[in-house]
């Protein structure tokens, strides 16, 4: 088990053509050379070939660039929430040093190598409002932390790389993301592991004092660190790892109601209707404009409605996603029908038929990715269906639960919890039943 910090190496852009940037101080070169200023790095015969305001440099494969000065460097045009309704580009600060490793299809892999808790104090304030209550932000420190442990620790067991897992059987196509899918590097910046935009989001002491005050302390689960997973909003009942993930069962990541009171597991597809058009009583069911400015950090306070949601598509609208995002022509689109849902409402199946094809698709990501130009909010849905007097269908309208896929710890909820005074091992145990804290390190 963990017990010094770790240094990490963290992507923070991925198969790109080039990068531009700023040394703000001195870094050194594998060669020795000193560089600081504007900088542009791109690979020229698979090799790393930098052009600085204080030299030109080319190296093999792969180069450091070491921080000797304690500065930071900048890069330009980095992606935020890649693929996802809320993706953008912007300027990014980093401390740490640089790493630039050409792949075999001459692209650059961009890594940040950096202390863990220096990363985790980018984290926590690039996942929520730097702003936000100092128990949840205290609380965020440690799933953080207990993540990125967990994943240490199962990656120096198995020393493998995974990649996108899959189910093959006859007119399915199952499949889902691990977060070790990465090859050159340990994490990476964006969504699919945990939002790291370097010192740019650091603007407030507050996650810098929560990160010092849980130094070390790491979820555990009997005698191993937990994979403590978490999204925005569950939308009221919180969802179980297999359904997400790959098929094993794990204790401390069942369905929870995000709630003082008791909300039964759903458990038909009545019930799960009768859940997503009902507005239950939920910590993460506000709709207070003032608190979410004060939890959310600016690229999520946008995303109005995310509790409950609706969106409507005509039908040949949906036809051309589809076929886009899967590379299936259904032909035309007659009907989506639930096969399996978790407790929480999400589908982690679901049978899209259509004239030329009918294929049940899975598990929750997939789901959302293929009915959507970028993903729906979640796949806790139900879809009205307008049909022609033909009976074919006109527009589908789904109504849906929540954002992200609901396993682990709600962040909106967990904020709530906090400006009730709730303690950030009360948040922690709410969510992660059944496991204590402890210090490694």
């Amino acid at each position: 088990m963990i017990s010094k910090e770790p240094s990490i190496a963290v992507g923070i852009l991925d198969h790109c053509r080039e990068v531009a940037g700023i040394f703000n101080g001195i870094f050194e070169s594998p060669g020795g050379g000193r560089l600081q200023g504007k900088f542009s790095i791109r690979s020229e015969n698979g090799r790393v070939t930098l052009t600085a305001d204080s030299g030109n440099f080319t190296a093999g494969k792969e180069a450091l660039f070491r921080n000797v000065s304690g500065g930071t460097f900048i890069l330009h045009d980095v992606v935020i929430g890649a693929q996802f309704h809320w993706e953008q580009k912007q300027e990014e600060t980093f401390s740490g040093d640089l790493i630039i490793a050409v792949r075999e299809d001459g692209t650059l892999a961009v890594v940040n190598a950096i202390l863990l808790e220096d990363y985790l104090a980018s984290v926590v304030s690039s996942e929520m409002n730097p702003e936000a209550p100092e128990e949840f932000l205290k609380a965020h420190a440690i799933i953080s932390r207990s993540w990125l442990g967990a994943m240490l620790e199962r990656k120096a067991r198995g020393g493998t790389r995974m990649l996108p897992q899959s189910l093959s059987r006859e007119g399915e196509v199952i499949r889902w993301y691990s977060r070790e899918d990465h090859d050159m590097f340990d994490v990476c910046a964006d969504d699919h592991c945990q939002r790291y935009q370097g010192i740019t989001k650091i603007y407030s002491q507050r996650p810098l004092k929560a990160v010092e005050a849980t130094r070390g302390v790491f979820l555990l689960h009997g005698e191993e660190i937990c994979d403590a997973r978490f999204s925005k909003s569950c939308g009221g009942l919180t969802e179980e790892f297999e359904n997400t993930w790959e098929e094993k069962h794990v204790s401390y990541l069942e369905s929870v109601p995000d709630s003082s009171v008791q909300h039964p597991k759903l458990e038909s597809e009545m019930a799960a209707e009768d859940w997503i058009l009902s507005n239950p009583d939920a910590y993460c069911n506000t709709t207070d404009d003032a608190l979410l400015a004060q939890i959310l950090p600016p690229s999520d306070v946008a995303t109005k409605n995310f509790f409950r949601w609706a969106v409507d598509y005509d039908r040949r609208e949906l036809e051309e996603i589809v076929i886009s995002k899967s590379g299936i022509d259904f032909g035309t689109l007659l009907d989506l029908v639930p096969v399996q849902r978790g407790p929480s409402g999400r589908i982690f199946k679901l049978k899209i038929v259509g004239s030329n094809a009918t294929v049940i698709v899975g598990k929750e990501l997939e789901i959302r990715r293929w009915l959507s130009t970028t993903h729906l909010y979640s796949s806790a849905f139900v879809v009205m269906t307008e049909r022609e007097d033909d009976g074919t269908p006109k527009h589908f309208l789904f109504y849906g639960a929540g954002w992200g896929h609901g396993v682990g710890l709600c962040q909106i909820g967990a904020a709530v919890m906090a400006t009730k005074k709730f303690s950030a091992e009360d948040i922690l145990q709410h969510y992660f039943q059944n496991t204590q804290l402890q210090k490694l390190y």
